[in-house]
């Protein structure tokens, strides 16, 4: 199983409905409202690297009011 954790920027404005698509993404397991540099901090769980991607790039961005992301994905020692 492989964990992302997205950092979302979103439109001001368009808040609302953005985050109510990201909640809707299969694949997307918690999302949080969160202040500072980035509006919002969503968690992705898929089964592969190339699965995670598709959702962030195909999904995520895709979504009108996603303005910026940055994928941080989990890691193991």
């Amino acid at each position: 199983m492989v964990k992302g954790f997205l950092l979302i920027k979103l439109v001001p404005g368009l808040e609302a409905e953005a985050l109510s698509q990201i909640r809707a993404i299969p694949g997307i397991t918690d999302l949080n409202l969160v202040f500072g540099q980035w509006d919002a901090v969503a968690v992705a769980e898929t089964k592969t690297l190339f699965e995670l991607a598709k959702v962030v790039v195909g999904e995520v961005r895709s979504i009108q009011g996603v303005q910026d992301t940055t994928t941080l994905v989990q890691g193991e020692l």
